[in-house]
């Protein structure tokens, strides 16, 4: 570290957090990291791109990669974002599989649990059980020796809350605790090493799946087209970002009567990206239909995937 810290007690690596949909793995993600960098949705397969969160603390770094879910897959796109966990389990120093308080483990989670083993043998697992300010704390004990079961007497189980903030210095030290000794991988301040058109996008993503009860998240992705500086004002960006469905129907459910909803989407997002990057933007949105894109390898790869 540059501030001259003995690199011999610091310890830094890369973990994942894994379990069923809406676990709340993003909302861990930006609790630890303390600033929005991965999408939170109540929508499976929500998160596309490995986004890397940072944790910076005076002991440890703690580089966060978060995948999207390991999902029996339907699709080329859902195949692929198969294969990007598997590359990423096979990578990374530990394992955190998240189980919320207020569910029982159930089928999927044993799933996992069972892919993990396969897949990464030899890393380390360790289980938290999210949601807790949610439930009693009889159900919260019996959750954490449900979870302590499934994953065995080796692994450690945390509890936390990442909305109220309650045990997450207590996970960080945990999964400190299990890194390699070493410097740190990046500087203090950096949260993140995903481009800022991926978080863009994203962001963009998470603003128009808000509130629709459909089947539109396996279909929708967003690209950035391009971001200039604004032509009336030097101290702000002109971002133009293309969203793409499957259907028409889809289209027409994303726009809203009369552009309402993507109106709507686009103030959204506007705010979100502005926080993120520090500065003011103008966002332009268009919708377009590529159909049947999760099919085509062509289309994925056009689309990033």
């Amino acid at each position: 570290m540059a501030d001259g810290r003995a690199d011999a007690e610091f310890r830094s690596g890369f973990v994942c957090f894994v379990g069923r949909p809406n676990t709340g793995k993003s909302t861990l993600t930006n609790a630890l990291v303390g600033q929005k960098i991965a999408i939170t949705s109540s929508r499976p397969q929500t998160t596309r791109h490995t986004i890397r969160g940072i944790v910076h603390r005076e002991h440890a770094q703690l580089i966060l990669v978060d995948t999207p879910g390991l999902h029996r897959p339907r699709t080329l796109l859902g195949q692929r974002l198969n294969d990007l966990v598997r590359d990423t389990y096979s990578e990374v120093d530990v394992i955190t599989l998240c189980v919320p308080a207020d569910e029982k483990i159930g089928p999927g989670d044993r799933w996992i649990v069972q892919q993990i083993k396969q897949m990464a043998p030899k890393t380390t697992v360790l289980g938290v059980v999210t949601k807790i300010d949610k439930v009693s704390r009889d159900q919260i004990a019996e959750q954490l020796l449900a979870l302590s079961k499934l994953l065995g007497p080796e692994a450690d189980v945390v509890p936390v809350s990442a909305v109220k903030g309650e045990q997450v210095e207590v996970l960080v030290d945990v999964i400190a605790s299990k890194m390699p000794e070493g410097p740190a991988f990046y500087p203090d301040g950096e949260l993140t090493d995903e481009p800022e058109e991926t978080l863009m996008a994203e962001l963009i993503r998470e603003a128009a799946l808000e509130g629709v009860r459909d089947e539109l998240p396996h279909s929708l992705a967003v690209v950035i087209e391009e971001i200039l500086p604004y032509e009336e004002r030097e101290d702000m960006l002109d971002v133009h970002a293309i969203l793409y469905v499957e259907r028409p129907s889809q289209k027409s459910i994303i726009i809203g009567k009369g552009g309402a909803r993507l109106k709507e989407v686009g103030t959204n997002a506007r705010k979100q990206i502005e926080h993120i990057l520090g500065t003011r933007i103008y966002l332009n949105l268009h919708v377009k239909v590529a159909k049947d894109w999760q099919r085509d390898p062509k289309q994925l790869g056009k689309l990033g995937f």
